[in-house]
């Protein structure tokens, strides 16, 4: 009888061992049908040369085997750039929302990451990526320059838009895992950027006042910004705000304005279709609200619509049934564009001078609003919020001095009565100097240690928030981070925050 040779013995086994002319072994194991070429795939390893080398061929074998068995192995050789074209084919969202996504593939994905396998792209690859984003958001990859030309400066990618590219990615892989092209999802293990912090910077009254002056130069124009301004809404809100109709019954499903009754209806907002034809569609957080009005805003918007009459009437046409408020149309049968609301205000503010943006207005309506007591619900109500008031506090809110004063003067109402100190000087009070007008200044570390519990008592800053690092502080102030740490440290006595070593403070 023939005995068979220990190649042929091994290639009975599941998988194969192939001796190769260098003395390498290749072990290559059957893993299934690629789902996206249909043909055959094999994983495949290959063992250097050696005095075990058929040893470590067989444990090579049983490992490739135990991935296939357990499905821990790449089920395609599919690129990255093919995984997203069939993401991209099945992914149900808005049209805009669909174009960010396109704009940030091919800006930043496709070019660094499409030709590489999916299956080969691991935490290590996406956390250099996001690494190479951080340092330059054009890849460095115009290196060379005519002599005419100025060097390239590396411009970093903000923290918000790589966080967004890993989001993209994450829906791209997690439905790649549902398909069986993946075994793992490489984004559950790589670590995006942090949350930006939240840093509101609306507009000082003054800055507001100025703004309003400035617009009325345009009474439209005017009305739109004192508008947006008092009820805090989206500028595509703004945009997608129509008239009552006399005829139609479409109120129930546009954004009216209802003069008589003070109150607007905010159901829809404006936005670019992919043919770039203006449409409406569900707000940002798919609700309805109703905002009530004040009787300056009411009148604004009343002037604005005689006004809108009569100069249709000027040109012999009159305005359209439930036509949009504002618009850049005659008759009001056509929104104005978001982008357009927001290049106009960018160039009114800069002739100003006032560095701000459109949706710092959103900012200073919620500002405004706590400033004047008005319960946080409310005010994440009438800005559309969903959160239940969490995202307008902690986003949307700025802290500001007479806020803080007013907290520190309700605090002092409520302290016991103090008890009256010695006339002897001691050797802290001897410590103090006075100011011009006679009065002790507080250390700096005091004041900073003010300032934190204004913010706290004055809701501000809530149990669980974590206190501005004391570098952060440092720089705020303009003092040293030691006096930063001290001003902490008497908190953490207070008993306002809980103090713990190589973490932040957190508000207790």
């Amino acid at each position: 009888m023939a005995v068979a040779t220990s190649s042929q013995r091994r290639k009975r086994q599941r998988g194969s061992i192939e001796d190769l002319p260098s003395g390498a072994l290749r072990v290559k194991v059957y893993a299934g049908i690629d789902p996206v070429s249909k043909h055959r795939r094999y994983l495949t390893e290959t063992i250097p040369a050696g005095h075990d080398a058929g040893k470590s061929a067989e444990k090579a074998r049983t490992r490739l085997l135990n991935q296939v068995d357990e499905k821990r192995n790449p089920r395609t050789a599919a690129s990255l750039n093919q995984l997203l074209d069939r993401w991209l084919g099945v992914l149900d969202v808005e049209a805009s929302t669909r174009r960010g996504y396109v704009t940030k593939l091919d800006k930043h994905i496709r070019p660094v990451l499409g030709a590489i396998p999916a299956s080969r792209i691991d935490a290590e690859t996406l956390e250099t990526f996001y690494a190479d984003l951080r340092t330059c958001r054009d890849h460095c990859l115009r290196r060379e320059y005519s002599s005419l030309s100025e060097p390239h400066v590396c411009t970093p990618l903000s923290d918000s838009s790589i966080r967004a590219i890993h989001w993209i990615l994450s829906g791209a892989f997690r439905r790649a895992l549902r398909w069986g092209w993946l075994a793992v999802n490489p984004t559950e293990h790589a670590q995006p950027p942090p949350l930006p912090k939240p840093d509101p910077r609306p507009p000082t009254a003054d800055e507001a006042a100025r703004i309003l002056e400035e617009a009325a130069r345009d009474p439209g124009w005017g009305a739109y910004v004192w508008t947006a301004m008092t009820t805090g809404a989206r500028r595509s809100e703004m945009c997608a705000l129509h008239w009552p109709s006399r005829t139609s019954r479409r109120e129930g499903t546009i954004s009216t304005i209802d003069l008589d009754r003070s109150v607007v209806t905010i159901r829809r907002a404006i936005f670019n279709n992919d043919d770039g034809i203006l449409k409406e569609k569900d707000t940002k957080t798919h609700q309805q609200r109703r905002v009530v009005l004040d009787a300056q805003t009411v009148e604004v918007l009343r002037e604005h619509l005689t006004r809108s009459q009569e100069q249709a009437r000027a040109l012999g046409i009159e305005l359209v049934d439930g036509g949009y408020v504002f618009s850049a149309l005659p008759n009001g049968s056509a929104p104005l564009t978001p982008d357009t609301v927001t290049q106009r205000y960018n160039r009114m503010t800069r002739r100003l001078g006032i560095d701000t943006t459109l949706k710092n207005l959103r900012h200073y309506s919620a500002t405004e609003l706590l400033m004047a007591g008005v319960d946080i619900r409310t005010i994440a109500g009438r800005l559309g919020h969903g959160s239940g008031g969490a995202t307008t506090l902690r986003v949307y809110a700025a802290w500001t001095g007479e806020a803080d004063q007013r907290a520190a003067t309700t605090l002092s109402a409520r302290m016991p009565a103090r008890r009256q100190l010695s006339a002897t000087p001691t050797a802290t009070s001897s410590t103090r100097r006075p100011d011009a007008g006679g009065r002790e200044s507080a250390s700096p570390y005091r004041q900073i240690a003010k300032d934190l519990q204004g913010a706290i008592t004055s809701g501000v800053l809530r149990p669980g928030d974590h206190l501005p690092t004391v570098k952060e502080l440092a720089a705020r102030y303009g003092v040293a981070v030691g006096t930063a740490h001290r001003a902490i440290a008497l908190l953490n006595t207070d008993g306002l925050v809980r103090v713990s070593r190589g973490s932040r403070a957190i508000i207790v």
